[in-house]
């Protein structure tokens, strides 16, 4: 039981440092505001593919001999949804309708993967899980209230495309979050580290075929400091989000079953939103604050969901 416990406990240190590097994502359309969605993937990914090839390099003839084509078709449909298209949209939904609106609906990741993983075998049933859920519905509406019902600077189109963005990113990453689970449980001999290094590599692959769709749309002419910047975000955001945060998130995902995992993914709104503030130089709000109350009292919910009942002793 006590390794059982420490396991849990792992697991939600591993998905709490994932959400912090993973919170880093919703500052880079906005440190880069020079650059484009398409732009910003194919710099992020590129980054994110290179350091992982160099990283696997060394165990890449012993990986190789362990992945079929139905891995490789894993890996390549897991890279579009959890990488490339995710992180297309949700820059798109940033920089149209504002990284508050943004937050509040990937805010409702952690609701669409614990139903997800709820009907799983063995999995903690809904009933269960409705107190966590609707504190992390709460703790979601929250987070955006401001957004939503305070007068914006931005056009009103420009918001409902950001919203619709911020939607598919939504459903793209949820089905990720699914999917890795999945196949992370079916290829236990390749490590999460490793699986993630994987992943990176295809995500680069696909990063390098939207080359020519950047270049076709055509790119804008940028300044030696704009460039400089681009870089640098992209490489930050590749080495902290795509490797280490991968990393983390996916050897929580070997620690907690899935309706526990999805709660983790609460985390990067957190941080999001904590980065948000530094970077507006300024304190959380009352509805924000109260976001704080309601997100981490939906994780607690959710860990005394999970929790067993002690085993009762049997009659002589």
């Amino acid at each position: 039981m006590s390794g059982e416990r420490g396991s849990m406990v792992l697991g939600v240190m591993c998905g709490a440092a994932a959400g912090a590097f993973w919170g880093l994502v919703f500052l880079a359309p906005e440190l880069a505001r020079a650059f484009g969605p398409l732009e910003l993937t194919i710099g992020r990914y590129l980054a994110y593919g290179l350091i992982s090839a160099a990283l696997i390099a060394p165990r890449w003839r012993g990986l190789a001999g362990q992945l079929g084509a139905g891995e490789w078709r894993a890996l390549a449909l897991l890279a579009l949804a959890g990488n490339t298209f995710y992180y297309l949209l949700l820059a798109g939904a940033v920089q149209l309708g504002g990284a508050a609106i943004t937050a509040l609906v990937i805010g409702f990741l952690p609701v669409v993967v614990t139903i997800a993983g709820s009907r799983a075998r063995d999995a903690v049933p809904l009933a269960r899980l409705a107190p966590s859920l609707l504190l992390c519905v709460g703790g979601a509406v929250c987070i955006g209230w401001q957004a939503l019902f305070l007068p914006s600077a931005r056009p009103v189109a420009a918001q409902l495309a950001g919203l619709v963005c911020a939607i598919g990113a939504l459903a793209s990453w949820s089905a990720y979050a699914v999917g890795n689970n999945h196949m992370l449980g079916r290829v236990k001999a390749i490590s999460s580290h490793d699986w993630s290094l994987l992943i990176g590599i295809v995500t680069g692959a696909q990063s390098l075929a939207l080359v020519p769709l950047a270049l076709l749309l055509g790119v804008r002419s940028h300044g030696a400091g704009d460039w400089a910047l681009f870089v640098a975000v992209s490489a930050g955001v590749a080495i902290f989000a795509s490797i280490v945060g991968n990393a983390l998130w996916n050897k929580m995902s070997r620690l907690l079953p899935l309706t526990l995992a999805g709660q983790m993914i609460t985390f990067e709104t957190l941080f999001a939103l904590l980065y948000a503030f530094a970077w507006e130089h300024r304190g959380p709000t009352l509805p924000e604050m109260l976001a704080f109350v309601l997100v981490v009292a939906s994780v607690i919910s959710c860990l005394a969901a999970h929790r067993r009942p002690p085993a009762q002793p049997v009659p002589a």
